[in-house]
This record gives C-alpha cells, structure tokens and sequence, in this order.
C-alpha cells in the first residue's frame, strides 16, 4: 500500500464516487454507497438533458394540439428548478465523497494502518449522526422552500402574464430584466405608483412599530407603578384587542369607518357634530392615519406585555436606589427603564418592522388598499397599499405575476439582510458550535 498517495486518492475519487473507498481503502459499504449514487446520476442523465432543455425555451407553442397535451412552461420551469436542486445535492455528495477519500488516505498517512469497516460503522455511529440526523430537514428545506423561492423569483424574469402568456393556453418566454426596466422607469405610471407604494410601505412599517412599541411601553409603566388592586382587571381588558383575532376587529373598524353608513359617523351626526360623513378611508391622509391608529389598538397590547415581563426582570433595588437620590418617575423610565427595556427588546423591535413591511392583513381588511389614486386603474395600486397588498392584486386581480415576482425579488432582497443580522446577533448563533 506503499502507493496510496494523496493525488492517487484524488484521481480515483474524481474519477468516480466511491472508486477510492473500494480500491484503495477496502472500504466497501461505503465505497458502494457512494457508487451507487453515481450511479443513480447516469440513470437521470436523459431526464435532466430533458429538462435543462424545458428550463431553457419554456416550450413551444402547439396549437394544433389538445390544450392538456401542450407544453406548460409551469411545470417546464418547476422541472428545471427541482433539476437543479437535485445536481446541487449531488454535487454536494460527490464533495463529501472526495473528502473522505482524502481523509481516510491521511489517516493512512499518519498511522500506517488501512481503517477498518469497525471504524467505518463507529465513524457513522457518532461522527456522522449528525449529518444523517439533519439530512431529512435539509431535504425538505431545498424541496420545499428554496426550490419555490427561487421558483417564484424565476418568474420575475418571463413574461407571464394575462391575457397572452398563461399557461398551458400559451407559453411563457423568458424576457431578461425587461420587468425590472419596467418597473423601474420604462413606464411613468406604473414607475410612479411603485415609488408611492415603496415609500408608504417603509413609512407604515416605521410608524405602526413605533406607536405599538410606544403604546405598549407607556402602558407597561402605567399598570406597573399604579397603585390600585384592580390593576388585573385593565391589564385583562387592554389585552382583549390582541386577544380577538386581527381579521375581525380589522372589519368591524372598517364597517364603522365606512363614511356612508359608518356606525362612527352617524353617531357623530346625530349629535350635531358633524353635518356631512367624513370619508376616514376614502381619503388619502386620513385613511393612512387611521390604518396606523387602528394597527395601534390592535397591536399595542403584545408589546405591553413583552415589555411589562422585561421589567419584572430588572433589580427593585435599583428603582429603589434612583428614589432614594431624589430621582422622579419620569427621570428613572428615561434613564433606567428605557435603556434596560431596550437593550433586550431591540431584536424584536427590528422584528416588528420586518412584519408590518409584509403585514397584509392590516392594509387589506382595513381599507382594501383605497382609496383609489389616479393610476389605480392600471396599476391597482390604492392610496394605502403597500408591498404585499399590492402583489396580492397583481397575482389575484390582474393576473400579472411577473411584476408580482419583481416586487416580491426587491422585498426579499430589503427584508434578508434584516432577518440574517437579527438572526446573527442572537445568543443561540453565538453560542452555538456549527
């Protein structure tokens, strides 16, 4: 064995998975499982030439054939993408199998000594488990989530569309960055409407957290340092707004909001207050103050709470030590509470942002989007609408899926950095040995 070298051992295992295993190492189990593999890959060669093909044109319009029996370019470009998936998982096999070629030959190296299929059976018994262990999640994670990822992001780059390009009537053809040239400038109205709709959507996202975060602290100070034995019973009652589920006080706001039979409004007019309705939701600005004041009924109670239990976590002794230097009980919440409260909050602060950006139901159930803008008609894009909403009516009401796709590409690619910062900062990323 004096000729098991380290180029040898790559040679072979490039060659053909498992080849060094079987030849050099006597490691058969293992070596044939690897062969096997390979094996399995040349049996797909014609199913994936086939479809890297599909992937490639979309398919070709057949008239003449029953519209079942036409090429759908859907299920050409799924094939495509679960095509894909399945080379990157053997690629990924093929590199595990070269370095465990080239671990075992320097094992070799240093001992001298041939391993044994004993230690092949200890390595997969502790080594190895975990691997085999998580092998199944990351099956489903790249079959079941980044496949339609990056399925649904592919669709940004075709044409496919209502009336002319939805399948399997007619094809889809890839068309490059014409949407995002669209989109993006190519033509002033629907270049308008995104810019409206872009802005709302950040300047929603920060004010129906801050005025949440806001409202919940306020209340959290309220109910801890009052002085009253029924302060359980507001707490329960400030909570029921988040108790109650979202879509149905959504709906009831936006019935008594309504500015022609509104419960609100004919109750302010019988009064004698007003003589005419006021249009809460048919008005631009004032629809988009009452998403935000309704979103803050809604969703102050869940940031009371959290922040009412981070308090329970900070020293009395240090509240005690601020009143005993004279400190008021607005100096000791800026200079004590806050930072504290804060500075353990912070992550879910960011959080919160992330899903008021795709908090659809609060746009949709509320004000449907409206009121109507000048450009609706064409782009669907009400004075409210933000993001999601808006895609929601691209796919579902116009049936433009590829500027839906455009629009959900630019939300992952501003929400990602977001979420992966978040993820990274906390303790179990840190602390974790990957």
């Amino acid at each position: 064995m004096t000729g098991v070298t380290r180029n040898k051992t790559l040679l072979l295992s490039l060659l053909f998975m498992g080849l060094g295993h079987i030849i050099l190492f006597k490691q058969f189990a293992k070596g044939i499982l690897f062969a096997l593999c390979h094996i399995a890959f040349f049996i797909f060669v014609p199913t994936i030439i086939r479809n890297f093909y599909g992937l490639y044109t979309l398919g070709h319009p057949q008239p003449e054939l029953h519209i079942l029996d036409r090429d759908n370019s859907l299920f050409l470009l799924m094939d495509g993408m679960l095509t894909i998936a399945f080379l990157a998982l053997f690629l990924g096999v093929y590199v595990l199998s070269v370095r465990s070629a080239l671990k075992l030959q320097k094992e070799y190296e240093n001992t001298g000594r041939l391993p044994t299929a004993k230690n092949f059976f200890s390595e997969l018994a502790t080594g190895s488990f975990p691997v085999i262990a998580l092998l199944p999640t990351v099956l489903l994670i790249l079959f079941f989530v980044v496949v339609p990822l990056i399925f649904a992001a592919s669709v940004a780059f075709t044409n496919y569309s209502a009336p002319h390009n939805i399948p399997p009537n007619n094809v889809v053809d890839w068309v490059g960055f014409d949407n995002f040239r669209f989109m993006f400038g190519g033509n002033a109205m629907w270049a308008g409407a995104l810019g409206r709709v872009i802005a709302w959507t950040l300047a929603w996202a920060a004010l129906a957290t801050f005025t949440c975060y806001v409202g919940g602290f306020i209340m959290a100070i309220v109910l801890t340092n009052a002085k009253m034995k029924i302060i359980p019973f507001f707490r329960a009652i400030l909570i029921l707004p988040y108790a109650v589920p979202g879509v149905i006080s959504l709906m009831v706001w936006s019935n008594m909001l309504n500015g022609a039979f509104g419960v609100i409004n004919r109750s302010l007019i019988q009064l004698g207050i007003i003589s005419t309705g006021i249009p809460w939701l048919t008005d631009v600005w004032l629809a988009r103050f009452m998403t935000v004041a309704i979103n803050l009924w809604v969703g102050f109670p869940y940031f009371m709470l959290l922040i009412t239990g981070t308090m329970t976590a900070i020293s009395e002794d240090v509240f005690e030590a601020a009143r005993i230097d004279g400190a008021t009980l607005f100096q000791i919440t800026k200079k004590i509470t806050l930072p504290l409260v804060l500075y353990q909050t912070a992550p879910l602060i960011i959080m919160s942002f992330n899903h008021n950006i795709n908090n659809f139901g609060a746009i949709f159930f509320l004000t449907g989007g409206g009121p109507t803008m000048p450009d609706s008609t064409t782009t669907f894009a009400g004075g409210t609408e933000i993001m999601i909403s808006w895609i929601y009516k691209l796919t579902v009401d116009m049936q433009q899926f590829h500027y839906a796709a455009v629009l959900a590409v630019m939300i992952f690619v501003a929400l990602a950095p977001f979420a992966v910062f978040n993820f990274m900062r906390t303790k179990s990323f840190k602390e974790g040995e990957l």
